[in-house]
């Protein structure tokens, strides 16, 4: 079976994706044996190893219908479909917060509850059934194993020098990731101001932008960076291929390390031109099969409360977690101030 895979990191990314689903819905029907997904990186598996990888070719084998899957990062994900709402390419959507907040509140979304939806928990999905977590998953960040004995503790380590042209994180606004590091220093140092101040005194060691957080990963394997941010997922799923990968919470100086949930959500696109193939790839995603598959193959924690898993990825994932304080932010204030939040770093920044 063919899968079409776009990821979009530059305007010629996005043009050879206007191609690519130019050719994909130029023939579009209602019965067509397509759904197309729009999702944030971190689920494909580099190899061909993921868990997107296994449960797309379970989800074909079993319905015989294709999946064409498009990647970037999450704001980049909506960005686009709102871009194409007068033409809608996408039928499911794949983000972490609070894009996918950020996608309903444009009015990109459709109400649907996929099957199994009512096994997870109220604050991994919307009340009126716009969207749903279908990978349970935590912020965090990487650091070189090789390079460095052990992880840097706090926060205020990252100013030291020996970080300097050797730290990057993913970019706010653009990766779901990117966006995180904003709400975790929110978090940590108590507000927007004392946040910016410490992010603006970050900069002299941050290499600079990337739209993509899956790709610094390979570049803190290799040495080429110390330190980068991440997610549990994604990161415990890499490390399978990146030896020299270790995953750590920064901590304020005397505190405890934190982190957040940072679910991959999904939702049905409003206007999806498969729509019902959308509700059957979401009903797929949230089957008791697919989510047993999410630590075993993904290296992540299933969505479901009833899918207790006890492979070794699962015992290996809850000891990572272990000490480890999870806040919850207030996404209701995020979604409303995600672009004063974003400016407000750009400002601190330079960026």
């Amino acid at each position: 079976m063919r899968r079409n895979i776009v990821t979009i990191t530059a305007a010629l990314g996005s043009l050879a994706l206007t191609a690519t689903l130019t050719a994909c819905s130029g023939s579009a029907s209602a019965d067509e044996k397509v759904v197309t997904v729009y999702s944030a990186d971190g689920l494909k598996g580099e190899n061909g190893d993921g868990w997107y990888d296994r449960v797309f070719a379970d989800f074909e084998k079993k319905t015989g219908i294709e999946v064409e899957y498009v990647e970037g990062g999450s704001g980049e994900m909506v960005q686009r479909a709102a871009r194409e709402k007068s033409n809608t390419q996408a039928d499911v959507i794949v983000t972490l917060p609070p894009f996918i907040q950020q996608a309903d509140a444009r009015g990109l979304l459709q109400a649907y509850e996929p099957a199994g939806a009512d096994k997870v928990n109220g604050a991994d999905k919307s009340g009126d059934g716009k969207w749903t977590s279908v990978v349970k998953n935590y912020f965090g960040f990487v650091y070189n194993t090789k390079e460095l004995k052990q992880a840097p503790a706090t926060w205020e380590e990252l100013l030291d020098g020996r970080f300097k042209d050797r730290l990057q994180y993913s970019t706010p606004g653009v990766a779901g990731d990117g966006t995180a590091v904003v709400i975790k220093a929110l978090h940590d140092f108590g507000g927007e101001k004392p946040a910016m101040a410490y992010l603006k005194r970050l900069q002299a060691n941050n290499v600079g932008p990337s739209s993509s957080t899956s790709k610094l990963a390979p570049k803190v394997d290799k040495g080429e960076l110390l330190v980068a941010n991440g997610d549990v997922q994604m990161n415990f799923a890499q490390s399978r291929s990146m030896p020299n990968l270790g995953i750590w919470f920064p901590a304020r100086d005397g505190g405890r390390p934190t982190t957040f949930a940072l679910p991959y959500a999904a939702g049905l696109v409003n206007g999806a031109p498969h729509t019902e193939n959308g509700r059957k790839l979401l009903d797929h995603l949230l089957s008791e099969t697919a989510q047993r598959q999410v630590s075993e193959v993904g290296g992540g924690f299933a969505a479901r409360t009833d899918v207790e898993a006890t492979d070794s990825n699962a015992i290996e994932l809850a000891k990572l977690m272990d000490g480890v304080e999870v806040f919850e932010p207030d996404w209701k204030d995020i979604a409303a101030n995600l672009q004063k939040y974003v400016d407000a770093w750009k400002s601190a920044t330079g960026s």
